[in-house]
């Protein structure tokens, strides 16, 4: 695809499938702007659909776990210089790097350095854990774009130019969730008690969190008989891995949902559920969105939590909470049960709770419905101003 003389160029890079979801939504906002911009790099299908010149598939990018991270280090590296080289050789009108802080950073950094613009956008959680990189995000980043507005704060206090333009997600997801539709597209029982079971989208966190949420399943179901169980599965891989997991914890009924189209197939769930149970991560803040009472739960392995201490410095985070809910409302609003708490009793507790507690589920509701709010902001059409203002040198 030819860029044409004069016309605007935008590296992007997005390594998860919640990136590509955004950077469709940032291109959707350039293109408004500029309809003879080019977007190109590495990316998903939804950037695709918005004509994104594709480099390299993002699940190229796509590790799991350290040991992963080393395996995959030859084609990482090999990405990694394909990218640089093409953009130091025909240098963009700004990049703009989408969550994937370990590779977009480094290469923000090479980039700036060599006179390009940069804008990252979804801030590191330097909040939670090893606030130091906010020195290499200096270096490296033009203009940050944050998704959550408590962290335009830390970001100016730290001379880093930023914006709050609100989460994309937040004008996606309806602010009435129809529950009886989401229901029906899955052919569930409108009157049934449904739970959705969201146990994570990586290997690990499956072989940890699977066997816990059904054995909490199982406590459930002995409490309701007709408690109708629904796990969204990111892909085959890891719906093969948890159906095995099943044949050892059995729950009568369950259903596995698989990917059909764009739309996650865990958004159908959340809908269609009366609560969630769920691994902490992004599920937490679209269930949250879809305002559903939910328990949150995490567990790392004794190995993980070494690392994770000796590459952070912390033995935990900076913040109480490690929901994102939690994390916005600057309170316990849903539970977390993590690590030795994450007991398939505490966790079916917890659960049923938010299955059949009234008043939980209304105060839940209420503070989802305001917190929607607060997010639902013209993210497109603020992220596309401030990209173009930094490639033009107005930022």
């Amino acid at each position: 695809m030819s860029t044409g003389s004069g016309n605007r160029v935008v590296g992007m890079v997005a390594g998860e499938p919640s990136g590509d979801l955004i950077a469709s939504r940032i291109i959707e906002g350039l293109q408004a702007s500029d309809a003879n911009l080019l977007c190109q790099g590495i990316g998903g299908p939804n950037m695709q659909s918005r004509e994104f010149e594709l480099w390299h598939p993002m699940h190229a990018l796509s590790v799991f776990g350290y040991v992963d991270a080393i395996k995959s280090l030859p084609r990482l590296l090999g990405i990694y210089r394909d990218v640089r080289r093409r953009w130091l050789a025909q240098p963009p009108s700004v990049f703009v790097g989408v969550d994937a802080p370990d590779f977009n950073l480094r290469l923000e950094q090479h980039l700036r350095d060599a006179g390009v613009p940069t804008v990252h956008f979804v801030g590191p959680s330097i909040w939670a854990w090893r606030y130091d990189r906010i020195h290499a995000i200096k270096r490296a980043v033009s203009h940050m774009l944050v998704l959550f507005p408590f962290e335009e704060k830390i970001y100016r206090d730290a001379g880093v130019p930023v914006t709050y333009v609100g989460h994309p997600l937040a004008s996606v997801i309806p602010h009435k969730p129809d529950r009886a539709a989401a229901r029906a597209r899955l052919g569930l029982d409108q009157q049934a008690r449904i739970l959705a079971i969201l146990p994570g989208s990586r290997r690990s966190e499956i072989e940890l969190l699977g066997p816990r949420f059904l054995q909490a399943a199982q406590l459930l179901r002995k409490r309701d008989p007709n408690l109708v169980c629904i796990a969204p599965m990111a892909n085959q891989e890891r719906r093969a891995q948890f159906e095995q997991i099943l044949v050892q914890h059995p729950v009568p009924g369950l259903i596995c949902l698989s990917q059909q189209d764009q739309r996650p197939c865990a958004w159908d769930a959340m809908e269609a559920a009366d609560a969630v149970l769920l691994s902490s991560g992004t599920a937490t803040l679209e269930a949250a969105l879809f305002k559903r009472p939910m328990v949150i739960s995490y567990v790392l392995s004794p190995w993980m939590r070494r690392i994770m201490a000796w590459k952070s410095g912390q033995q935990r985070p900076y913040v109480p909470w490690v929901g994102l809910p939690n994390v916005l409302l600057q309170d316990f609003a849903v539970p977390e049960l993590l690590q030795d708490d994450a007991t398939p009793d505490k966790l079916a507790e917890a659960t049923w709770q938010a299955l059949t507690d009234d008043a939980h589920i209304a105060r839940v509701e209420q503070r989802f419905a305001a917190l929607h709010q607060d997010l639902d902001l013209d993210t497109p059409g603020l992220a596309a101003r401030v990209i173009l203002d930094v490639a033009d040198g107005r930022a």
